[in-house]
């Protein structure tokens, strides 16, 4: 799908509040437009978080909180116009009678996709959005250090998901401030690591995604997904800090009001942390989720605020080792609030 010009990010990006009803199908609607990529969490109970995309199938699940291949379950029964459906078929995790969820949602190529052949590994299927700036791709492994796939962004991604879909293998992760040297599992609190079989120490290009033969990239005869981000002005920040372990922390600028923010400490064993301007309404943000681990939500209104949530970044506000530890390196992807950027590129003051 061809765009030119982000008018709203809403249109792009958006986070869903719902409450689960128990039945084999609840329509959440008011996400603004069909889902491509689509992260649900409970906020209210221990249940595993799920991933379903546009490219596998909305049946197909992964969990972010866990190493096991893709499973074929109805938690998602579909992608609708202006949001999807939740089914108990597959669980309590996406629709739980009473529970309350957060649903993420990112629109890609707006369908399947077809292969890309810019790689040494051809895709099977690639669906991207090179105005957002995100990929979504499956491929099939081939056990080949240096082996490349394409991704289609027209821009060098700077984050990237890869998750094996036919094996118990992490999910690993890819930062531009890390470079390709090391990685992080988006399944563990673990800190960064160094393995040259994961990205072959060579940094992706506008094209393609170097891979090396690890198991939880390039392993045949396993499938994958991969998810691929490059940054756009006033709609997606991919950057790092310092933190100070202090109550008056860091001020990280993205030029944007933030609408998501989930961070990482790379130096330490921590979990990842999401915040989000729908389950926090507040610019001061304390609910946190920990996409890591099957935990319920942390935190409440009016408790220790993680960071402010300014019209240009956010700020740290807390000594809490999974956002601000002193002298910890932390890593960041961030997507904007609405309304974005106009017709110049320029972007939009935040409210």
């Amino acid at each position: 799908m061809a765009y030119t010009t982000i008018n709203k990010s809403s249109d792009y990006f958006n986070t869903k509040l719902y409450t689960g009803d128990g039945t084999t199908s609840n329509a959440i609607t008011g996400v603004g437009f069909k889902p491509d990529w689509l992260w649900i969490k409970s906020r209210s109970n221990s249940y595993t978080g799920t991933i379903h995309d546009i490219v596998r199938g909305v049946t197909k699940s992964i969990v972010p909180s866990a190493s096991s291949a893709e499973s074929t379950n109805n938690r998602v029964g579909s992608f609708n116009s202006d949001g999807f459906t939740v089914s108990s078929d597959g669980g309590s995790g996406t629709n739980g009678n009473g529970a309350t969820f957060v649903a993420w949602n990112w629109l890609a190529g707006g369908s399947q996709g077809s292969s890309n052949t810019d790689g040494s590994i051809n895709t099977t299927y690639t669906s991207v959005n090179t105005t957002s700036g995100i990929s979504i791709s499956t491929y099939a492994g081939n056990t080949t250090s240096g082996a490349t796939i394409g991704h289609g962004l027209g821009a060098v991604p700077k984050f990237i998901i890869v998750k094996n879909l036919g094996s118990a293998e992490n999910w690993v992760v890819y930062h531009a401030s890390l470079g390709a040297t090391k990685f992080l599992n988006l399944n563990t609190d673990s800190a960064s690591a160094t393995q040259t079989g994961v990205w072959n120490d060579t940094a992706p290009t506008s094209s393609v995604i170097s891979l090396g033969n690890y198991g939880s990239v390039n392993e045949s005869p396993d499938n994958y997904v991969c998810y691929a981000f490059a940054e756009k002005t006033g709609y997606s920040k991919f950057g790092s800090y310092t933190g100070n372990g202090t109550g008056d922390g860091s001020f990280i600028y993205t030029g944007f009001k933030p609408a998501f923010v989930m961070v990482k400490n790379t130096s330490a064993q921590r979990n990842w942390t999401i915040l989000d301007n729908k389950r926090d309404v507040f610019n001061a943000c304390s609910i946190r989720l920990f996409p890591n681990s099957s935990e319920a939500e942390a935190g409440s209104v009016g408790s220790e605020a993680m960071a402010d949530i300014l019209s240009n970044g956010f700020k740290t506000k807390t000594n809490d080792a999974n956002f601000n530890a002193s002298g910890n390196n932390y890593i960041y992807m961030a997507f904007a609030e609405a309304p974005l950027v106009g017709s110049n590129n320029v972007p939009c003051t935040a409210r």
